[in-house]
């Protein structure tokens, strides 16, 4: 049987004629090919890329610490449909799925390497269409019982009825309370928020009603209280389980009379407020307990809406995960593009006791770590990484290679700065602190300089 070879006058026809963008580097990371669709992807003709380094060419988010395309050629492996996003000729940010894989010819050696990518354009603002669907002002979720809730709060907010928000730490109960009053019509007054657990417990009462001047030693001046700056506005109560008894029959006052009068005070002033109450607290168990008065309760749960745990809607996290990317990337200017597929699992396989908060935390701590483009599992947080089973993981080898070449990236910086961290660090976009870390947990040790020899 014989086998066929291409015609090679073919050849330059197939490679113009692919609708991926393709181009070719040598060993020293010089283009030596550009196709048509890249061409036209790019805005750059291939004569004006040819002998020039790709990274100066495409200065893209990954090139100068987790460039695929050197990683295929320093490691002989294939990487492929890895986001990323790079400038055109223009300046403009253009998003790619890039594979790349290594030339090597008959003999083994390594000739260079190739890379082929594709426009995420379209594909980028589908998912955003998609991630709009899911957003409520603030609020990401997908979960039904989320959903169900988005589509009830527009009709409590043009209500004037006190609503109750019950669930953990975390949950988001005051974004819920926000939402409420931006799609009110009150949303062009105050809101204004007092979480009841915050302040000592003498204090509540100067607090929520103000006090006028000499009602008592130190009250050198009358200062408003939250009724009142929250006048024509809505005022949230968190925490409300925590006002003592005094204090809850004051509340029950304004909410069924509209009026109160300031500590120490003899005069009564009018309130216009929407009260919000929040509270992770059973509060029928507190009244069971009598320390919440039961007519309080029925009077501020009126509408009751219910947040679930994090763990209820694990669905959520893939979305509160890029939510909170876009956010940091947004407020410290860096370019990450995503979590690993092993983040994305470690963190669905997590209980998350502290709910979205502490989702957000730990985004919050990887970006402090993270070096590359991408968030790897040694960036987040020891004790979600100490708490995950490894058995549930996906197997890996001992040494992945992305840790390695996350490695290899910080050692070549070293040896391009002449060893000086800090330097070393600004090099890299990190502080000189995480660039210690990092070199301890992935055994990157500095040389040890020659002891001076007495003549």
């Amino acid at each position: 049987m014989t086998t066929l070879s291409p015609d090679p006058r073919f050849l330059p026809l197939i490679f113009d004629s692919i609708a991926c963008g393709i181009f070719t580097i040598d060993s020293t990371g010089q283009i030596t090919a550009f196709n048509r669709t890249a061409e036209a992807l790019t805005g750059y003709q291939r004569d004006e890329v040819i002998g020039r380094r790709c990274e100066l060419v495409f200065r893209g988010d990954h090139c100068a610490t987790s460039c695929p395309l050197k990683r295929s050629i320093r490691l002989g492996e294939r990487c492929e449909d890895t986001e990323v996003t790079v400038l055109t000729k223009n300046g403009e940010a253009l998003p790619l799925a890039i594979s790349t894989t290594a030339l090597i010819d008959g003999t083994g050696k390594i000739l260079g390497g190739v890379e082929m990518f594709r426009d995420l354009r379209t594909i980028k603002e589908l998912r955003k269409q998609l991630a709009r669907s899911f957003v409520f002002e603030d609020i990401v979720s997908k979960s039904p019982k989320m959903q169900r809730l988005f589509e009830v709060l527009p009709l409590v907010a043009n209500s004037h009825s006190t609503v109750l928000i019950q669930g953990p730490s975390g949950t988001g109960k005051e974004l819920v309370a926000r939402a409420i009053h931006n799609l009110s019509p009150r949303r062009s007054q105050p809101f204004v928020a007092l979480n009841c657990a915050a302040v000592p417990e003498n204090l509540l009462e100067s607090e929520l009603f103000g006090f006028v001047r000499g009602a008592f030693t130190d009250a050198k001046t009358d200062k408003p209280g939250r009724f009142a700056l929250a006048n024509g506005g809505t005022l949230l109560l968190d925490e409300i389980s925590e006002l003592p008894l005094q204090v809850q029959a004051k509340l029950l006052r304004v909410l069924q009379q509209r009026e109160f009068e300031p500590l120490g005070s003899t005069e009564t002033q009018k309130t216009d407020v929407r009260v919000i109450a929040a509270t992770n607290c059973d509060l029928q168990r507190e009244v069971r307990h009598r320390r919440f008065r039961n007519d309080l309760f029925y009077r501020i749960n009126v509408f009751a809406v219910e947040l679930p745990p994090l763990a209820e809607r694990k669905e959520d996290i893939p979305l509160l995960v890029q939510h909170f990317v876009n956010r940091f990337n947004a407020l410290q200017g860096r370019r990450i593009v995503a979590c690993s597929e092993r983040v994305l699992s470690a963190l669905m396989r997590y209980d998350f006791p502290g709910n979205i908060r502490e989702l957000e935390n730990a985004i919050e701590h990887a970006f402090v770590t993270c070096i590359a483009s991408v968030i790897q599992l040694e960036d987040l947080p020891p004790h979600i990484v100490a708490n995950i089973q490894v058995e549930t993981l996906p197997s890996r080898s001992s040494v992945s290679p992305l840790t390695g070449a996350q490695a290899e990236t910080i050692r070549q910086e070293l040896v391009r700065q002449g060893y000086n961290r800090n330097k070393t660090a600004q090099a890299l976009g990190i502080s000189r602190n995480t660039l210690w870390r990092k070199m301890k947990m992935l055994g990157i040790d500095l040389p040890v300089a020659p002891r001076p020899t007495r003549g």
